[in-house]
């Protein structure tokens, strides 16, 4: 326990050294195998990484750190959180596909599901009463189709769409522009705390971090990053929104625009999205169709089944548990167990007869 203590502390060290991006930090990485690597090197072998400043390997080397590596640890498990590192099992596989992940995040709340897709939901600060409807309403129904929701905390879209994530039983991830001991909006504080029950909060920046205009824009690459596609529900053409509608298409994500009334300005944005090329979507099945992933509308009742009584370690609870509320691919499902297909084919069969698991198109199944 205490080594990968040690080790943490070392990944939070280099994630604490001022003016060290996430690609450098990653190149630094791949040269020296591990922080701990990076911090026993002279400033000479540092120097010869790609991308590596002067200024930075002075830091690395004489120990600057923006605050003390110990200190923002026992920060953050006051405040209930932990963190996770890129080579984390729970580290959320598409986010590490983009072209600077996050090193190094803070999470509050529970891990996020693996086997879950995620839809980004982003857009105006102060929408009219029609975008607040449609986006709650889309969240809502993406969620009990089996997706989860990305969004960014702030007033709005984004509110109104973790809102209707978490009332239809589904997983929001909340991603922050700022520490995770900062609420902002300070009016968000009863989404954040529901957020950190029922989903998680992350952020890459150390705890203590305001909430500058600059973080945002930085954060917006996470919000792209864990998502299957971006939607857009109202927005300006100034609007930090369509900053992620093409940071989603940097990551190769679809991108989603809801229109709007054509006299409303705050839906200029989105209708610029629609003549680029952005795929109009008026509800939840337009999204699911157009990504191929058409699940069935899953009642919230059914999806509970705390009622289920399934005989001890027998394979149909094994399964049972694996699957969980959202959707697993059979593959998955077989190398987890260690089972031949014929056996896992039959047991799932018998599951959905019985009524406590769908299949879902795509080989996969869900409560």
């Amino acid at each position: 326990m205490k080594d990968q203590r040690d080790e943490l502390i070392y990944w939070l060290s280099l994630h604490l050294i001022q003016g060290l991006g996430s690609i450098s930090f990653r190149n630094l990485l791949r040269h020296f195998g591990s922080p701990k690597g990076v911090f026993e090197a002279e400033l000479s072998d540092i120097l010869e990484v790609e991308n590596i400043r002067s200024e930075v390997a002075s830091r690395i080397v004489r120990r600057e750190f923006l605050k003390e590596p110990r200190k923002v640890l026992r920060e953050i498990e006051r405040e209930g959180a932990r963190i996770i590192t890129i080579e984390d099992s729970t580290y959320p596989k598409l986010l590490k596909e983009i072209y600077d992940p996050p090193m190094l995040l803070y999470i509050k709340g529970n891990d996020i599901p693996r086997n879950l897709g995620f839809i980004a939901m982003v857009g105006s600060r102060n929408p009219t009463p029609y975008g607040v409807k449609v986006s709650k309403d889309m969240a809502h129904s993406l969620a009990r189709r089996g997706m989860g929701i990305v969004s960014g905390l702030a007033q709005g879209i984004d509110s109104a769409s973790h809102w209707g994530c978490i009332e239809a039983g589904g997983f929001t991830v909340a991603v922050l522009g700022t520490g995770i001991d900062r609420i902002y909006p300070k009016s968000n504080k009863e989404l954040f705390d529901k957020i950190v029950k029922t989903g998680c909060v992350i952020t890459e920046f150390p705890p203590g971090t305001p909430p500058d205009a600059r973080n945002f824009p930085i954060r917006n690459r996470i919000i792209s990053g864990l998502s299957r596609g971006v939607v857009v529900v109202e927005a300006t053409k100034k609007s930090g929104s369509l900053i992620t509608a093409s940071l989603a298409l940097e990551h190769g994500r679809e991108v989603f625009a809801v229109p709007g009334s054509i006299r409303s300005f705050k839906s200029a944005g989105c209708h610029y999205l629609l003549k680029q090329g952005a795929k109009l979507v008026e509800n939840a099945d337009d999204i699911m169709e157009e990504l191929g992933l058409n699940y069935p509308f899953v009642p919230k009742r059914e999806r509970r089944g705390e009622e289920i009584q399934l005989p001890e370690d027998s394979l149909e609870k094994r399964i049972y548990e694996m699957i969980g509320d959202y959707p697993i691919h059979v593959d998955e499902i077989k190398n987890r167990l260690k089972i031949n297909f014929s056996k896992l084919s039959c047991t799932l069969l018998n599951m959905e007869l019985k009524g406590l698991i769908r299949q879902l198109p795509g080989n996969r199944f869900v409560r």
